[in-house]
């Protein structure tokens, strides 16, 4: 018979789903549990398939091998066999009842000299080797391959950690952190499962260079196991990246109160695992460096009494004889001069820090302010020190307030990081703004304190401006700015926000768009620092916020309310749509259909469907409308569309999207009909799908800041979006004179320039609530209360 006969004939079957559909097994007892199952299986498929007892043995090893199998996790074997043993029909009845099952296999079927050998030269087999775990067959085959793998590893330790080591460096430029990650990846971010295992390998190799955390990295591999089951279970398939749409699925399964309970738990674990990783391969970095590589300078620089730079372990460290407690601003002159120098403090030293420091006072001490702002300037260096001092509990005695921010997750997928981690970074950009002349503000000081705290009030209950704005004014005084000073701090807390929504909602063309800015920000001093802060935010917050046509219309803005504080006047020279080549165009009566690089340009003459048609045509080739400008004039309509290809495409092909626009235009494709036909195949009901909602939805009209009705939308992204809307718009009797379209991850916010056919504003309160409710339906949102 066959192998595959064998398998089909003989062997049992796993019945995997009874145990993941059991919910009483969570984390590491599911993972446990699940092993175990598959051994059994495994073991009695072993048998039935006629392996002997003797010369040849089946291992578990990788993650399967440590007992760590989540519910999608591939299954890791080796079949293992003495040089005379011909194994390859036991091998095919083996592997096959496991792809049956549906189950990922990675197998290998070796002798264990060739076993050895191969995991002398590659690090995935010699760190898989390590948890090799006996499941059927020979015992003590399967025991010399284990004990012979480990003597390897440990014998070869000096070629294989700094590897290891630069492995995860890389994990964490690639992956990030799952500490800050909105979305971490559970698997690879640094602080997660794979930095877990890394730490197993070098405490197995050099139990000297391991920095044990005992308990708080087994709580923490808890965390992290168990929200991994949870997202298989969620997903049905081994992914690893914690979404938005699926965080409140884990929790809930969980038992978390709340979504946000549940993703500071993460947090806290990845700090937890982030912190023994950092420290453990700083260790294996100076132990592995080339003897004599720092023999060219002094070993060690005396900053002040008490406080030295190693220079060969990069590291700031604190002599024993120093009392952080009797000096309240040593923490920061240490924080400072390690950000300067690009150093880390040394556990030991940190830890002292963070235990016998005593809070500063209110006010507080002379000179703690200026060590502050010089820790701030110091850009990105001063991120991980920061991080450090958090960590020991050192910055919430410097800062009590952000305790409430520390790991606090920010529920939309734009922003790339915690609240805590996003402030650092906000902060860390305009120091590099600053020191790179991209900037140049009268109170460089100011800008850094407020880049640091202007979102402070995220971690309170409340509109997180408006309790910004409170903290900030308290704040300000404690760190001794005087009256004045404390309100610029506020005030731009207050107007943070300011400047990109306008630009991208409206028209900085129109004087009262240009003189509703002024007349808030007052004086070019504001508008400066406001417009510096803007940037660092947006750059900090992630890549779709800053775009090359969001910096242009917010520097555009910023420059003709700079004019105007000065004049009373418009700038004359414009730089936003339509551009002067687009303008020349529309005057001429020209058409254009253009392509450059994401973004589509056209100019076709003037008709109330053009930019639903052009919306729709490139809905079609499922492509994301990240930005959008529309402008009417002298009978012409110009377009200007930004895209990105939807997740997961290969790539963005403008010729099938040129094809489709040409004949929406001409009337020759009805977007509408096929994108309802598309979403009513995705919800399986008619409906249009759209993803939970994680920020404010909204209709809003605005009839004072130009001379036609503004109808703002914000609502989540949805296929077809932008079609229906202005489909809903044309027939509520609307003509679309501009358009402001900008996407923020899985959330919209659109604004209409509309007119009805007498040529002027909406202003009755019956057919606005009329317009509104026909945006909202085309919108996916519930009517009004």
């Amino acid at each position: 018979m066959t192998a595959t006969g064998v398998a089909a004939a003989g062997a049992p079957t796993l019945d995997r789903r009874r145990i993941v559909a059991d919910r009483s097994l969570v984390g590491a007892v599911f993972c446990r549990a699940y092993s175990r199952r598959v051994d059994e299986w495994l073991a009695r498929s072993y048998v039935a398939s006629g392996g002997p007892e003797r010369g040849v043995c089946l291992l578990a090893v990788g993650g399967y091998g440590r007992c760590e199998l989540s519910p999608e996790s591939d299954l890791d074997l080796l079949l293992l066999h003495e040089p005379e043993r011909d194994v390859t029909e036991l091998a095919g009845a083996l592997w096959y009842p496991v792809w049956n099952e549906g189950l990922k296999l990675g197998h290998a079927v070796r002798t264990l000299r060739e076993t050895l050998q191969l995991a002398s030269a590659d690090l995935d087999t010699a760190t898989s080797l390590l948890s090799a775990r006996h499941v059927a067959g020979d015992r003590g085959l399967a025991a010399r391959l284990a004990g012979g793998a480990r003597d390897q590893w440990s014998r070869q330790a000096r070629r294989w950690l700094p590897q290891l080591t630069a492995d995860a460096r890389w994990r964490g430029l690639e992956h990030g952190e799952v500490a800050f990650r909105l979305q971490p990846d559970l698997k690879e971010s640094t602080g997660g499962l794979r930095d877990l295992q890394a730490l197993r390998y070098v405490a197995l190799a050099r139990p000297d260079l391991a920095d044990p955390a005992g308990a708080p990295a087994e709580d923490a591999q808890e965390t992290l196991l168990a929200a991994r089951v949870e997202l298989h279970r969620a997903t049905g398939n081994a992914r690893n990246l914690l979404t938005l749409e699926v965080q409140a699925d884990v929790a809930a399964a969980l038992g978390h109160r709340c979504v946000e309970d549940f993703m500071t738990a993460v947090a806290v674990a990845g700090r937890t695992v982030g912190w023994v990783a950092d420290e453990t391969w700083a260790r294996i970095e100076h132990w592995s460096a080339p003897a004599g590589r720092t023999a060219h300078r002094a070993a060690v620089t005396t900053l002040e009494p008490g406080v030295q730079i190693r220079h060969d372990r990069n590291e700031l460290r604190l002599l024993p004889e120093l009392q952080p407690g009797g000096d309240p601003l040593l923490p920061l002159r240490a924080a400072a001069a390690a950000a300067r120098h690009g150093a880390r403090i040394e556990r030991e030293s940190l830890v002292r820090l963070g235990a016998e420091m005593v809070p500063l006072s209110d006010p507080w001490p002379p000179g703690a302010r200026e060590l502050l702002v010089d820790l701030l300037a110091c850009g990105h260096n001063a991120i991980p020190v920061i991080e450090a001092l958090d960590q020991v509990g050192a910055v919430v005695k410097i800062l009590p307030e952000w305790e409430r921010c520390r790991s606090r997750l920010q529920r939309n997928d734009y922003h790339r990081f915690t609240v805590d981690r996003h402030l650092c970074e906000t902060a860390a950009q305009a120091a590099d703004m600053i020191a790179g002349g991209e900037v140049s503000v009268p109170r460089p000081d100011l800008l850094l304190v407020a880049a640091l705290l202007h979102d402070i009030g995220k971690g309170y209950p409340g509109d997180h401006t408006e309790v910004g704005m409170v903290l900030m004014a308290q704040i300000g005084r404690r760190m001794g700015f005087d009256e004045d000073e404390t309100a610029m701090l506020v005030r731009l807390v207050e107007l943070h926000l300011l400047l990109p929504d306008v630009a991208i909602r409206r028209d900085i063309d129109e004087i009262g768009t240009v003189r509703r800015v002024a007349e808030q920000v007052v004086s070019v001093e504001t508008l400066r620092l406001l417009a510096a802060l803007t940037e660092a935010d947006a750059i900090a917050t992630g890549p779709s916020v800053w775009t090359r046509w969001k910096a242009d219309l917010v520097r555009g803005l910023v420059s003709r309310t700079e004019n105007y504080l000065h004049s009373g006047v418009l700038d004359g020279s414009p730089d936003s749509f339509p551009t002067p080549e687009v303008s020349e165009a529309m005057a001429a009566g020209r058409e254009l259909l253009e392509v450059s690089d994401r973004r589509l340009v056209v100019v076709v003459p003037s008709a109330p469907t053009v930019l639903g048609a052009v919306a729709g045509a490139i809905s079609l080739n499922g492509l994301n409308v990240l930005a959008a400008a529309v402008h009417s004039a002298g009978g012409m309509t110009a377009l200007a569309v930004f895209v990105e290809p939807a997740p997961g495409a290969a790539g963005l092909e403008w010729a099938p999207v040129l094809a489709d626009v040409r004949a929406a235009l001409a009337g020759e494709l009805v977007p509408g009909e096929r994108l309802a036909r598309w979403a009513h195949a995705a919800s399986g009901a008619g409906g249009v799908l759209a993803p939970e909602p994680v920020t404010e939805s909204y209709v809003r009209f605005d009839n004072e800041i130009s001379a036609v009705t503004v109808i703002e939308v914000a609502a989540p992204d949805s296929l077809g979006l932008l079609h229906r809307i202005t489909e809903a718009l044309l027939r509520s009797g609307l003509h679309i004179s501009q358009a402001r379209v900008q996407t923020l991850g899985d959330h919209v916010v659109d604004s209409f320039y509309v007119y009805d056919a007498a040529d002027g504003k909406i202003t009755d309160p019956r057919r606005l609530r009329e317009i509104a409710e026909a945006v909202r339906e085309a919108s996916g949102l519930a009517p009004s209360p």
